[in-house]
């Protein structure tokens, strides 16, 4: 890679939002599942950073050659497509499998990696893990502990895994607008408003509830949110991209009182709450690198990682809402801040 060949800004993606930052995740696995199956002269070997002397603070894409962001768009659909392969639970809606049917999936998939392809393992270690099963319930098999992104079991008719399978799938939203003035949208176009350009929320398309603006609260409204007149619409990209970003955040058994719980890469359990953590750094790195600082024993600990290029950390926090569970508006921790002279002055640059 060349220093001459200048970064892709990717002005959609704010820092301080859990589906943007899936959305990433997702992109340089899209490009990385392309490389895999590129020539030597047309893999990209995707890396990222983030503007964190130009702000806003966005994230920008290195890539080994000179790509428009038509381009780049159209090379991570071709990626997700290859990806969208294993998404398939044989139509079962939500994460609610028993232990022995998550310990099969696990076993599936390690029989299908290599070592240039083992995007089902992960992605099934991103969502369950035999070790941790719930209690059982009188004659009930004890069934998993999901992931902790997993916001919908069947609230309101959402169901996780039908949603984790469709999205990657529908390749682009239906048409926008109505009657003569509707207009098709392709799947490269919804990808590229995803990524390089703010964020519009116009698709009727299933999403996650990763984005801290779907934690709708009635009180906060005009009108009833479930009205087609104030019913807030969908990012498609940025949700196809994150479904499959998700396969980043593995998943590991972790012992919490006389329980086994899981626990995700970012993620940790604090008085009763989970939260998760992402860096933003300076320097270019790789989906390796990003997921190994994630796993970082130190990662939320205020300028402990400078050495590894680390200017701050960005934590978001799972919370009820009524009947569902979102997650909020992510900001640097008060005590990142307080530790730093130079963040006390400028205050966290999540913009």
């Amino acid at each position: 890679m060349t220093s001459a060949i200048e970064p892709c800004r990717l002005d959609g993606l704010r820092p301080d939002n859990l589906l943007a930052f899936l959305a990433l995740l997702g992109a340089l696995r899209a490009l990385e599942a392309v490389d895999a199956t590129a020539g030597e002269g047309d893999r990209l070997f995707p890396r990222v950073s983030w503007s964190v002397d130009q702000p806003p603070v966005r994230p920008r894409l290195h890539l080994a050659r000179a790509l428009t962001p038509d381009e780049i768009a159209a090379r991570i659909d071709a990626g997700i497509e290859l990806l969208a392969a294993d998404h398939d639970f044989d139509g079962k809606p939500d994460l609610n499998h028993l232990g022995a049917e998550a310990r099969a999936l696990a076993l599936q998939a390690r029989e299908v990696a290599t070592a240039t392809t083992r995007s089902r393992a992960d992605l099934v270690s991103a969502l369950m893990c035999d070790a941790a099963v719930k209690e059982s319930k009188g004659s009930t098999p004890a069934g998993i502990d999901p992931t902790p992104l997993c916001l919908l079991f069947g609230q309101g008719h959402q169901h996780f895994l039908d949603r984790l399978v469709a999205v990657p799938k529908t390749a682009a939203p239906p048409k926008r607008g109505r009657g003569k003035t509707a207009v098709d949208v392709t799947a490269a176009q919804a990808l590229a408003e995803a990524l390089f350009a703010p964020w519009h929320y116009d698709d009727p398309t299933f999403s996650f509830r990763w984005d801290p603006l779907e934690a709708t609260r009635y009180a906060m409204m005009a009108g009833d949110p479930t009205n087609g007149a104030y019913k807030q619409g969908t990012q498609h990209g940025a949700n196809r991209l994150a479904a499959v970003g998700l396969a980043c955040l593995t998943l590991a058994p972790q012992q919490r009182g006389d329980r086994v719980r899981v626990l995700c890469l970012g993620g940790a359990n604090m008085e009763g709450k989970f939260s998760l953590a992402w860096p933003i750094f300076a320097f270019p790195m790789t989906l390796a690198s990003l997921r190994a600082l994630l796993a970082h024993p130190d990662l939320r600990q205020p300028g402990s990682l400078k050495h590894l290029g680390v200017d701050h950390v960005m934590v978001t926090e799972r919370i009820p809402v009524g009947k569902f569970m979102n997650f909020t508006t992510a900001g640097v921790p008060r005590e990142a801040v307080s530790a730093d002279p130079e963040a006390r002055k400028s205050g966290p640059r999540n913009g």
